[in-house]
């Protein structure tokens, strides 16, 4: 088995387990609507179907053809996680995994939040915790603590990321710039009304947040 194998074994026994924990703090209903910010459909049809409708909403266009699981009933939408055009609480469920680091500075991320509270009644946000001393995007431990100039070289030159993909200079730069990870005081603060839920690694660091607002809060 090659390394790459090896990580995407890895990420996906990870998110199944988050779906799991999903489905057993959030009770999604059958009859519910589901806005995903940022996923992928194939993401929702390796697991059993939850809720009535998902719509998957990203920045580029994805190719999507609903008939390859029409049950499942996924739309795949394109728009502004941080300027969403969309109804307030217009669906059941907001629902993003890995993406609100992504989306910009400190401004953009507080837009994102507030964009996504807004539009939907529950939530389930999850973004890798800061405090993790292994960075999940370069799979390098304390990348993400160093200066920006140190990080981009060693992002590059001293991670699995960089020796398997070896990007050249303006990727690294762009990847590098892309990622904000955030502290757990800074990702409750951008959720303020939710229940902030910590993922941990080997059952002692903090690997990722999860910020869930449920049903009975919701109303």
């Amino acid at each position: 088995m090659s390394i790459h194998n090896i990580y995407r074994l890895i990420f996906k026994i990870w998110r199944k387990k988050r779906f799991q924990l999903f489905c057993r703090i959030l009770h999604p209903e059958i009859t519910d609507t589901l806005l995903d910010v940022g996923g992928y459909p194939d993401e929702w049809t390796q697991y059993p179907r939850v809720v009535a409708n998902i719509d998957v909403l990203n920045v580029h266009q994805i190719t999507w053809d609903a008939g390859q699981a029409p049950e499942y009933r996924i739309r795949a939408l394109v728009g502004n996680g941080c300027a969403l055009t969309l109804a307030d609480k217009s669906y059941d469920i907001g629902f993003s995994n890995s993406v609100i680091e992504h989306v910009g500075a400190w401004e953009q991320q507080c837009a994102f939040a507030a964009e996504i509270s807004r539009v939907c009644h529950q939530l389930w946000i999850q973004t890798p915790a800061y405090e993790c001393p292994i960075e999940p995007h370069f799979i390098a431990p304390m990348v993400h603590w160093l200066p920006l100039g140190l990080r981009k070289f060693v992002a590059r030159w001293l991670t699995p990321w960089g020796w398997l993909w070896r990007p050249d200079q303006q990727t690294v730069d762009n990847e590098v710039a892309s990622i904000r990870l955030l502290t757990k005081r800074e990702f409750k603060s951008l959720f303020p009304d939710c229940t902030i839920y910590t993922e941990r690694l080997l059952g002692i660091l903090p690997k990722s947040y999860i910020a869930v607002r449920q049903r009975e809060i919701a109303k």
